[in-house]
């Protein structure tokens, strides 16, 4: 371990700031910079250890310095350091939850957008696997799997042992890893027929009362009902709610995998359109809380420049934000018919990440004869992390205390923000006939809408 003075051991007591990724600059793609770094900070990390129950990251660093000759950093070959960033699935939770040394500490440690940066050279370098093409074009796998006749084939294939067996040998894709089933009529296009109410908007001091909803690859293909479920909520709150015409995948996906140049097309294509609504008067509403990090904090980071990319960070929120900024307003309705009972609540990563509080617990806290009890832990799913054949045990033992406390609660329901969180529980549940319920799919509920 370096050396360190008493100063610099103290963690800084002010708040976490984030400085952008500099990927424009050549350094940041220069392999021995990378080196150097990875080694600086995986040697404070070595000496700190605060973040071993997060993922499997720190594990599988701290075993490489505790298995090696000289029990240090000294002693790790280079080569590991990849593993420790493969393990690495960007959910920040490092950055914002346990480490000490973040900006503004003069070591400036920002674990998560080092992996990034080393996952982005590499992918320049040596690109990427065919199943991690596959996995992460969320767009052409959705246009091409809900064609009517596919997505019955795609569903049927995806419960079938054999063909799961088949899709392992091909792509990598874990047999018992959750996938999720695919929906012929998207939500986009359910919305482009429905006929809307005819309702004003009514701003309040922090919303504009009328709302762009920014529907996510998966709410338009896997799971319609999440995007149907907010319409009939926020309508039912006299917000009138838009769909964003042709928007695209969000670029998360292609970030995990490193692909920033991917990145950039993705933004250019959303955010103008995006930047537009905020022009006309929308707030932007995001329902996939990895998909809202990107227009908040990811999409920012990246482009600190990018007047558009501000305007749609500024206007960007989470569902449940917004509902809850609007009682504060003295503008949401609490005539709820249903109470929900217990609810076993899963708060996802990227979800904590945003400093926004615990806004669906308050919400559903709003709901009489409900009680909420809150998770706070990683379910394992982690955007494609979960379903790859090298990582899947590893997903699934992430998420097993989580999956322990839904299975012990008793609860009438069990739910989480992300989608894939709530399925990777289920996944794990020995009660398999009992599904995930999405928080927005609750009050819809409690609503009697």
């Amino acid at each position: 371990m370096s050396e360190q003075t008493p100063s610099s051991r103290e963690g800084s007591l002010e708040a976490p700031t984030r400085h952008p990724l500099d990927w424009k600059t050549p350094d940041f793609w220069n392999e021995d910079s990378l080196f150097r770094e990875l080694e600086r900070v995986y040697d404070i990390c070595h000496g700190c250890r605060r973040c071993v129950s997060l993922c499997n990251s720190f594990p599988v660093l701290f075993d490489h310095v505790d298995n090696s000759p000289s029990g240090e950093l000294d002693g790790v070959p280079k080569s590991a350091y990849w593993q420790v960033v493969d393990h690495c699935y960007l959910c920040d939770m490092c950055y914002l939850s346990k480490c000490p040394y973040v900006p503004p500490h003069p070591w400036n440690l920002d674990f998560p957008h080092l992996m990034l940066r080393a996952k982005a050279i590499r992918f320049r370098k040596e690109g990427a696997s065919l199943r991690d093409k596959v996995l992460t074009s969320t767009d052409l796998v959705g246009s091409i799997a809900g064609i009517p006749v596919v997505s019955g084939v795609v569903n049927a294939a995806n419960r079938s042992k054999g063909a799961r067996r088949l899709l392992d040998k091909v792509l990598g894709v874990h047999p018992e890893a959750p996938v999720p089933e695919y929906h012929s009529a998207s939500f986009r296009g359910r919305e482009a027929r429905r006929r809307k109410p005819a309702m004003e908007a009514v701003a309040t001091a922090e919303t504009r009362g009328k709302v762009a909803l920014y529907a996510t690859c998966y709410g338009n293909r896997n799971l319609p009902q999440m995007d149907e479920d907010l319409v009939a909520v926020f309508e039912h709150n006299g917000i009138p709610v838009t769909t964003i015409a042709k928007e695209r995948c969000c670029g998360m996906p292609k970030l995990e995998l490193g692909d920033l140049e991917a990145v950039e097309k993705l933004k250019d294509h959303n955010i103008p359109q995006l930047a537009r609504m905020v022009d006309e008067g929308f707030d932007i509403v995001v329902p996939v809380p990895s998909c809202a990090l990107m227009f908040k904090q990811e999409l920012p980071l990246m482009f600190p420049g990018d007047e558009a990319v501000k305007k749609v960070q500024s206007r960007t929120f989470d569902p449940f934000e917004y509902l809850m900024l609007r009682h504060k307003a003295g503008r949401l309705s609490t005539g709820f018919r249903n109470p929900l009972g217990k609810v076993s609540y899963h708060v996802p990563c990227h979800l904590r990440v945003q400093r926004i509080g615990l806004k669906t617990r308050d919400a559903l806290k709003l709901v009489p004869g409900t009680t909420i009890e809150v998770i706070e832990r990683c379910s394992g799913h982690n955007g494609t992390y979960a379903v790859k054949r090298e990582f899947h045990e590893n997903s699934v033992k992430i998420g097993r205390p989580v999956v322990q406390r839904v299975s012990g609660a008793g609860a009438d329901h069990y739910s989480s923000d992300c989608p894939m969180a709530g399925e990777q529980i289920a996944h794990g549940l020995a009660d398999k006939g009992r599904g995930p319920e999405h928080p927005m799919s609750l009050l819809r509920q409690a609503y009697g809408i």
